[in-house]
């Protein structure tokens, strides 16, 4: 599906107080420059940023990073974040595979993958955000012992990240559903995303799992 073009996207985006323009900067110095030592959760791909908003304003006392490449999308986010200000939650616009330029090993303690681009054909399995390309990438960021977690109402692609997972030498794979809001142990606290909520009401069954850090 074509991304439809917001004018002034950009602009507006780069230009927030919300939005850190300079990620390059805080390499190695999140918790001392933004976080103010509390523990850094990034969403990748966040979207319109409904999901990580809710999260940050029931959990306070965690930072929460969106991350997005797009403007035209990240645009709803930062306006959402504008009308209902949290100390707790800023934007990035730039792409996942720039990370290691923005974080330094060991700075992140949770990773959240939702409804991520599937890139069916196999000849793009490498751009999929849970492809083992990516997965070295989140093992060098992520604290030993935090959590990497992905939904997705795509079965091809859920079947995908499990065995990318499992075969990966830094992460174990700890939970896994089919169809996560008819389980009553997995779905307890779950807050939806925009997508999650339409393919849910559509009736798609909802993948999820997360996996540690070694």
């Amino acid at each position: 599906m074509r991304l439809k073009h917001v004018k002034g996207a950009e602009e507006a985006v780069m230009s927030s107080i919300f939005t850190i323009s300079d990620p390059e900067a805080k390499l190695g110095r999140w918790k001392d420059t933004v976080t103010e030592g509390k523990p850094l959760y990034i969403e990748i791909g966040c979207g319109k940023g409904r999901f990580i908003h809710e999260n940050a304003i029931e959990n306070p006392e965690i930072y929460y990073l969106g991350c997005d490449r797009y403007e035209s999308v990240l645009i709803k986010g930062v306006k959402r974040l504008e009308n209902d200000p949290l100390p707790n939650l800023s934007y990035i616009c730039g792409s996942a595979e720039n990370m290691e330029n923005w974080f330094e090993r060991g700075e992140i303690d949770r990773i959240y993958l939702n409804f991520s681009d599937p890139w069916p054909k196999a000849r793009h399995a490498k751009r999929r955000l849970t492809s083992s390309k990516h997965l070295d990438i989140y093992g060098k960021l992520l604290l030993p012992g935090a959590l990497l977690c992905f939904k997705t109402d795509n079965r091809d692609l859920f079947d995908f990240s499990l065995e990318e997972i499992m075969s990966h030498p830094d992460f174990e794979l700890t939970e896994k559903t089919f169809d996560l809001h008819s389980d009553p142990v997995l779905s307890k606290g779950n807050i939806m995303t925009e997508y999650e909520e339409r393919f849910s009401s559509a009736g798609h069954p909802i993948c999820m799992l997360k996996a540690v850090r070694k």
